[in-house]
């Protein structure tokens, strides 16, 4: 098995696949309704939905490519993870109710039941470029890059120095390193072996998801959940204790680049302070609210309590992330630089690199157990992509357009053969698009290109779900012009905004694409308003919102707004007082989240008044709310903590 994996790491490895094959067929039962195959019977309880979100978000362009950002550019990377909280709080308490009450198979049905059929139409075929392309592409090629390394299908090669004076190969014109510096090595990955392992992985994970639908796709999450959580926390205990403990690291990162920190310069190209805490958090809000690849195990939970605790639940394993992925590759800068002198490192292998450093003389397998880890979390983000898509192929292109009296049978089959498709067409684009060797962040090009698709369809759901007021007709425009504004806006700047000293002081001289993802959707909200002004929204169409739908109050919606500026506005004060100086970090995170924790408790205090006489502790420690406080100010004290 090449250099990396012994007899027993590859027992355990292959072991562990072996179960969740077997496990996902035997969930594979064929399934006889739409709703079994779609929605599993809408039958899960919240620790299946919980897994399920968790291992179809946390792919290997978690565990690897987090990694090699955390490894790259350091710990701000952690804001895919804190800011995905308000995404998931929105999901829980906004979005998620009005879908379940409306009993919708996709959502792109809620957009038609809103609106119309024009988007409902725009959003499928959105969605399922996005899952099938963009999404899926990245995932078999980062997987096979990684099990090349482990398998031995890699190979250490020496960069040559180029004869051009202040170059060398790999390196940028003008980065002032000489042709007289030695030579470093690299890992470069077989074509053939990369190859191999694309179609391996495409089959593997299509071989129970075509028969089993979504049940089989959630019990097998479930289990590379628990893989990928033990395989993360072990590499990072390790690798941790190979610099000393965590007190090291931190001691290491203040005398050495900063890299544990979560705020970078606003100009920075990649993660600027001002574009995570608004670009990035729109897109937070898009793929937790309005993603059929999320949503949809959601919707098949047994009960909306079920469905809300497993997604709390989801938060409190996402909030592991930051520490055993990012700052592990935090941590394996340092370590590299130590001791690894001669290495050049490319971001999307510094896992492997670890592995190979870290785990490989301790033996007992623990290398099959990461390597499980990690492969299940590509596993389970492929099946849970292959499912979403060809749920929205099957109920919203061929029920819809092709076949109005379709049979839950004829709809089975349909979903299977878009699966056997997509599956096809992302392999392709794995073996004949993408580069095996390439050394960008892999992770941060996924988002960048969603970017671009996604803010008009994000403002479509926002505003038909709070404002009663938008049409139909705005929600088609403002889809379509949403995809022209992320292209316009990023030529604008380029051509007129970046050569501009002091703008490209602040932003940068390239528009980084959380900047250009928050003008989109600030484009898109006007265009919709102004369309709506327009003309008006059909009565039965405008009800369809989260106040109409639940029945909620104009006065509750005023409290509840209220009390969310009211706790903003605190959170900012203590965010200035942190920057100027006046409060420590770490005194502002506890500050911050005690007021968390007592916003929901007073909300915790108004449903309990309501309720009659309870046993107010036992009651709160049972509700789904108070554990979604919990999570929320966890949440806010890492983003005060680490400035």
């Amino acid at each position: 098995m090449g250099t990396v994996f012994t007899p027993l790491d590859a027992g355990v490895f292959f072991a562990a696949l072996a179960l969740v094959m077997a496990i996902g067929l035997l969930a594979s039962r064929r399934e006889k309704t739409a709703e079994a195959y779609f929605l599993a019977g809408r039958n899960i309880p919240w620790w299946g939905v919980a897994g399920s979100i968790y291992g179809s978000n946390v792919s290997a362009n978690h565990m690897i490519g987090m990694m090699g950002i955390g490894f790259s550019v350091g710990f701000a990377q952690s804001h895919f993870e804190l800011g995905a909280i308000a995404g998931l709080m929105l999901l829980c308490y906004g979005f998620l109710p009005v879908y379940r009450k409306l009993r919708v198979y996709t959502l792109s049905e809620y957009l038609e039941r809103r609106y119309d059929q024009r988007s409902r139409a725009a959003y499928a075929v959105i969605l399922v470029i996005t899952m099938a392309v963009v999404q899926l592409v990245p995932a078999l090629y980062i997987g096979a890059r990684s099990s090349c390394v482990l398998m031995g299908g890699a190979a250490l090669e020496e960069i040559v120095s180029e004869s051009i004076p202040g170059e060398t190969a790999d390196t940028e014109p003008g980065s002032g390193i000489s042709p007289e510096t030695p030579a470093k090595s690299k890992l470069g990955v077989n074509r053939f072996h990369y190859s191999v392992f694309v179609l391996i992985l495409a089959a593997i994970a299509t071989s129970y998801t075509i028969f089993g639908g979504l049940k089989a796709v959630i019990w097998t999450d479930v289990i590379q959940s628990v893989l990928l959580l033990l395989g993360g926390i072990l590499l990072a205990a390790l690798t941790f204790d190979r610099l000393g403990g965590w007190s090291a690291l931190m001691e290491l990162d203040r005398a050495g680049s900063g890299k544990m920190h979560l705020y970078l310069p606003s100009n920075h190209p990649d993660l600027p302070w001002t574009g995570v805490l608004t670009g990035l958090m729109a897109l937070h809000i898009f793929y937790w609210g309005t993603n059929q690849f999320i949503v949809q195990r959601a919707l098949s939970a047994r009960s909306d309590s079920q469905a809300r605790l497993g997604i709390v639940a989801a938060g409190f394993l996402k909030l592991l992330i930051p520490f055993f992925s990012i700052a592990s590759g935090v941590a394996a800068f340092y370590l590299f630089q130590s001791e690894l002198p001669d290495r050049s490192v490319a971001p999307d292998t510094a896992f492997t690199e670890l592995i190979v450093l870290v785990i490989r003389p301790l033996g007992f397998g623990l290398i099959g157990v990461i390597s499980a880890g990690a492969v299940g979390a590509i596993l389970s983000s492929i099946d849970s992509m292959m499912n979403s898509a060809a749920t929205i192929v099957s109920m919203d292109l061929y029920r819809r357009y092709l076949n109005p009296e379709a049979s839950d049978a004829q709809l089975i089959r349909v979903g299977r053969w878009s699966i056997l498709g997509f599956v096809s067409v992302a392999s392709l684009f794995a073996l004949f698009v993408i580069d095996p060797n390439s050394e960008k962040n892999f992770f941060l090009q996924i988002v960048d290109y969603q970017g671009y698709l996604t803010p008009g369809l994000l403002v479509v759901f926002l505003l038909g779900l709070f404002w009663r007021g938008t049409t139909p007709t705005a929600a088609i425009v403002t889809i379509v012009l949403g995809v022209f504004y992320s292209w316009a806006v990023e030529w604008f700047y380029l051509a007129y905004l970046g050569p501009v000293p002091a703008v490209a002081s602040l932003t940068g001289d390239v528009l980084n694409f959380f900047h250009r993802v928050v003008v989109v959707v600030v484009l898109c909200t006007l265009t919709a308003v102004l369309v709506s002004r327009l003309g008006r929204c059909p009565e039965e169409k405008a009800k369809l919102t989260w106040a109409g739908v639940l029945a909620v109050s104009p006065e509750a919606v005023r409290n509840l707004l209220s009390g969310l500026v009211v706790w903003l506005g605190l959170l900012v004060a203590l965010a200035a007082a942190v920057a100027g100086g006046r409060l420590t970090p770490a005194s502002a995170a506890l500050l911050a989240s005690v007021l968390t924790l007592g916003m929901f408790w007073m909300l915790l205090r108004r449903r309990a008044r309501s309720r009659g006489p309870v046993n107010l502790v036992s009651w709160v420690v049972r509700e789904d709310r108070f554990w979604a406080g919990c999570l929320c100010a966890g949440a806010v004290f890492f983003l005060f903590y680490f400035y």
